[in-house]
């Protein structure tokens, strides 16, 4: 009975299930090393020491072949320390010919004071440490040396030119490291893009978003929704299978309707989160528009702390569209400055405030910077009113040019500050407030982290939960006749969930299963 649950899933089989990484090293070398996985030693400096490997009878190594992979995983430049990392069957070939210590065999996960040395001169490159992880227990599952040595750029390049030396040795691809981490099981694809974001990050927002994505949360929450819809689909396929004639409990098929409109319900309020996921991964895109000469460049200016922006009372100086990138209140913010929104006959200026009404439409968030001294018993001016929504941010500036207070108060208002840019007067005020107010809107507390975890973080992660809510959907406008064609709605659903992990091999969820469903008593 088994037949039923495993055909619920034979179909949910990704083509990229993580598998190993070929070995040509051994495809070469079989006959003469069965014995060793890799090329040993001993074998390494013969074809090093050689001057002409086809004189010596030795293979010539291909790309493929060459599968140890090394390459600078710091920065370059001047520092303390830099370190060269090596991946692959070869490591301890690396060592054996690079690494002059104390101890001829290293020991796994200790850091050893050595001396890198030529593998052809025998010539001292730097006196630094050498650490040697034993895969699988490595970040790629593979034999794994970390060289720490001095950050000198002429020291990394002898020593990169050193591992070149090696004919089993090849510069990694970029990312490569990480793919093989990934092909040997030790990450999926959601803590492969937090170990991309978490490098990336520029907020504590976007630090502890990535953390918790590199901690396996955002693959354990997929999971769990694989898992249910798989739950459903098992149902499913037991009724085809054995239908009316074994003993299956009675409204088998309805408990597997409901499960399937609560699923539903779940991916629902994953997709209705606002973006906020993505916007703390990214940035929130937020544009400054208003009149000409309302103090836009100015703010952009006071927001960056520096002269960023070109300021001058010349009305039109800003033409083009001009971005830098804040932290504000720990919430990344991708802050355009437009052009000023007027009626002009120049041509150039023209282009700009067309760009400048495009930004508007494309933005997270919109911030209109007015004149006090442009309003006109408090109305916005005609270039800028029809553009003004209930969610857009409004700053009053040159506060300093009304002399009466009561207009001052008038104009304040949730979401709308006064200020003076020129004296800095309410500069205080509306940072604060603008800071809470964007907290407010996407739900994050006072260290810039948000109140509930969003689910979504990347593009790809929306695409495929709204993939499986349509097949969900589809499962649902289907009758009890149609199982068959609803079975394979729910196996779709399945497959699009497993995308965003890219694990879809569920052979490890049909012991619960099992445990869960009883087929016959």
């Amino acid at each position: 009975m088994r037949r039923a649950f495993a055909k619920a899933v034979q179909h949910s089989r990704s083509p990229f299930r993580p598998g190993p990484i070929p070995s040509g090293n051994s495809c070469v070398l079989s006959r003469q090393h069965q014995h060793c996985p890799a090329i040993s030693p001993y074998f390494a400096v013969r074809s090093v020491g050689s001057n002409s490997a086809q004189e010596r009878g030795q293979p010539v190594f291909s790309d493929a072949q060459r599968s140890t992979i090394y390459a600078l995983s710091t920065p370059p430049g001047k520092a303390g320390v830099a370190v060269i990392r090596v991946s692959g069957q070869n490591a301890f070939g690396v060592w054996s010919r690079l690494v002059k210590s104390c101890e001829r065999v290293p020991e796994p996960w200790k850091m050893e004071r050595c001396r890198i040395i030529h593998p052809k001169t025998g010539g001292v490159l730097d006196d630094g440490l050498a650490v040697f992880f034993k895969g699988p227990k490595s970040f790629t599952t593979e034999d794994v040396l970390e060289l720490h040595i001095h950050s000198g750029r002429a020291i990394i390049s002898s020593v990169l030119e050193a591992l070149s030396q090696l004919p089993f040795c090849r510069p990694a691809e970029p990312g490569e490291f990480t793919r093989r981490a990934f092909e040997g099981g030790r990450l999926d694809l959601t803590q492969v893009e937090g170990l991309k974001d978490l490098i990336d990050a520029e907020t504590e927002g976007q630090r502890r978003l990535a953390l918790k994505a590199v901690g396996g949360a955002t693959r354990d929450l997929f999971e769990r929704l694989r898992t249910e819809i798989i739950g459903c689909l098992a149902k499913l396929e037991a009724l085809i299978d054995f239908g009316e004639g074994e003993d299956i409990e009675e409204g088998v098929y309805e408990e597997a309707r409901d499960r399937a409109i609560e699923l539903r319900r779940t991916i629902q309020s994953y997709l209705q989160d606002s973006r906020r996921g993505e916007i703390m991964r990214t940035g929130l895109r937020l544009t400054i528009f208003g009149p000409p000469n309302a103090g836009k460049s100015s703010l952009l200016n006071f927001l960056a702390q520096r002269e960023a922006a070109i300021v001058t009372p010349v009305p039109g100086t800003t033409r083009d569209i001009l971005e830098l990138s804040l932290d504000l209140g720990g919430i990344p913010v991708i802050v355009s400055d437009t052009a000023g929104l007027r009626m002009t006959t120049d041509p150039v200026e023209r282009i700009g405030v067309e760009r400048a009404r495009n930004a508007i439409q494309a933005a997270d968030l919109a911030l209109c910077v007015v004149s006090c001294e442009d309003l006109d018993d408090l109305e916005f001016p005609s270039s800028v009113k029809p553009l003004i929504t209930d969610e857009t941010f409004v700053l009053f500036n040159k506060s300093d040019l009304i002399r009466d207070s009561d207009t001052v108060s008038r104009l304040k208002g949730t979401d709308r500050w006064t200020t003076s840019l020129k004296s800095g007067e309410g500069t205080t005020e509306f940072l604060a407030g603008f800071a809470a107010a964007l907290k407010r809107k996407y739900e994050l507390n006072d260290d810039g982290e948000a109140n509930r975890t969003p689910v979504i973080t990347h593009a790809r992660h929306r695409v495929h939960l709204e993939s499986a809510a349509r097949f969900i959907d589809a499962f649902l406008a289907t009758s009890a006749e149609e199982i068959v064609l609803g079975a394979e709605e729910l196996r779709y659903a399945a497959k699009a969930v497993g995308k965003v992990s890219g694990i879809i091999d569920v052979e490890d969820v049909l012991d619960a299963l099992f445990r869960d469903f009883c087929i016959g008593k």
